[in-house]
Order: C-alpha cells, then sequence, then structure tokens
C-alpha cells in the first residue's frame, strides 16, 4: 500500500541570510497511510504548527517535498488551491472565523467553492453537520454566533469536512474549553476519523488525548522528529520525553513510578 501522505527532508528557513536565521523544521521526514490518525506533540515553538502548514501548502518548503499520493504538491504552483480542499486544516479557535449568517451557509462556503452542484452542496452540508454530532434541521438555520463555545467549534470544523478532505489536520481543537466539551470534542473527532476512515491528524499539547486517540505520534523538538512510534513505543521512552520538558501521560507517569518502588509491571 502507498502512503497517501509524505513529507521528503522536509525543511523550512526563518528570516534566511539573516543573523536570525533558523530552521523551524530541520529534514523531516515521514509516511502517513490511509485510515491512520496521527498525534503529533512538542512545546509550543516547537515547529508543530510550521510542520502542518506545509502539509496543505499554506507554506513553501525551503528544501525537500511535500508528497500526496505520490505527487509534489508544487509541482504546479497554480494548483495549490486544489491541495487545500484535499488536506483540510482546522486552526485554534476555528469559531472565529465563522462569518455566515446561518450555520447551513457558513459550512457549505468550502463546497460551492469546488464548484459542486447545490443538490450535492446541501447533501454535503446536512452529512457534515450530522457527523460533528449537531441536528441539521435545528441549527441550520440558526446564527452560528447564537451558539455555545463547544457548538460554534463544531459548525467550524463541519465546514472542512464538508468538502471531503483526504487528510484533515486539527490543531489544539480543544484549547480553551472547558472539561466537558473538551471531552465531547475528542469524541466527535473520534467518531468523524470513523466514519471517513481518511487520515487524521492531532496537533495537541495534552499527552493522554494523543495517547488515547493515535495510531501513530511524532514528538517534535526544535525543529526535528525527535521520537515517531505506536504510543507503547513513545511513552516508553520516558527519558527521551522528560529530555525535551514533556509531560507523560497520568497512567505513565504513575507506572513508572511504581517500577521505581519495585513494582513489577508489564510495559
Amino acid at each position: 500500500m502507498e502512503p497517501i501522505l509524505q513529507i521528503e527532508h522536509l525543511t523550512h528557513t526563518y528570516s534566511a541570510g539573516t543573523p536570525f536565521q533558523r530552521s523551524a523544521v530541520d529534514d523531516m521526514n515521514l509516511s502517513m497511510m490511509d485510515g491512520e490518525f496521527l498525534g503529533i506533540i512538542g512545546h509550543t515553538g516547537s515547529g508543530k504548527s510550521t510542520l502542518i502548514q506545509h502539509l496543505n501548502g499554506l507554506l513553501k518548503p525551503t528544501s525537500g517535498r511535500i508528497l500526496l499520493q505520490g505527487r509534489d504538491i508544487w509541482a504546479d504552483p497554480k494548483k495549490i488551491r486544489d491541495v487545500r480542499f484535499q488536506v483540510g486544516l482546522v486552526f485554534q479557535y476555528p469559531e472565529y472565523q465563522l462569518f455566515e449568517e446561518t450555520v447551513a451557509k457558513d459550512v457549505a462556503f468550502g463546497p460551492k467553492n469546488l464548484g459542486l452542484s447545490q443538490e450535492e452542496i446541501d447533501s454535503r452540508v446536512k452529512e457534515a453537520v450530522t457527523m460533528v454530532g449537531l441536528d441539521y434541521d435545528q441549527i441550520k438555520d440558526r446564527s452560528p454566533f447564537e451558539l455555545s463555545g463547544g457548538q460554534k467549534r463544531r459548525v467550524a470544523i463541519a465546514g472542512v469536512i464538508a468538502m471531503g478532505p483526504e487528510v484533515l489536520i486539527l490543531d489544539e481543537p480543544t484549547a480553551g474549553l472547558d472539561p466537558k466539551a473538551h471531552k465531547d470534542i475528542l469524541s466527535m473527532i473520534e467518531e468523524v476519523h470513523r466514519l471517513t476512515g481518511n487520515i487524521t491528524i492531532l496537533v495537541s499539547h495534552n499527552m493522554a488525548d494523543v495517547a488515547r486517540l493515535s495510531d501513530k505520534i511524532l514528538v517534535i523538538d526544535s525543529g526535528h522528529l525527535v521520537v515517531c512510534g505506536t504510543p507503547k513505543e513513545v511513552f516508553s521512552q520516558t527519558e527521551e520525553l522528560e529530555k525535551v520538558g514533556l509531560d507523560l501521560p497520568p497512567i505513565t507517569r504513575l507506572t513508572e513510578e511504581l517500577r521505581k518502588r519495585g513494582m513489577k509491571i508489564e510495559p
């Protein structure tokens, strides 16, 4: 099976040729298969946001390539807009990007730009709104600005899902939410991934969330890929994670402490 998305020797340098030159991403390689749930963790400034903005062509590599279904996304710069429909990116606080007078119109904005028929647009909007756990008939004619914070975020995510992306990237999707809304949004993301079967990429500071949801985890520090593997493989490297200043998931911290006190616990 061929990877859907590949990163080959990706480097991105800010302020090149000046005293402030720095590489936010440095010679990174990665392959992502269809249906995979990928977690990306790292401190603020580690290079996570720079990395994900390359995946849908918002940033152009200083060197290296991003391949989508085997094709360099920058092979024809005029077609980079098409890549953004295939690789959907949900930024932090996406509700600030809502702007239409009704929920249905807001979710329809992306599909309209795809040049679809009105029938197909309506079908996609209803499916996406339902997929994010909202009642389409109850909410479609409401102003998005009247909704709760969690509902607004669901509507914003539905707007990306309605474009039918092959890859869905979520940058800190639970930022600023209360514990219940945090849990609900994660459950919704898990359900959307199950229903679409596409690649989902979750960027988060929350180690427990990433450990629970991900098939594969990337740990990034200072633009470098420090650790990559399954949750079990990644969180067994406690010294490496502590070296880059990352907290372990609570259950991992507990088992490590029990091991230090002489209890025999299987990894």
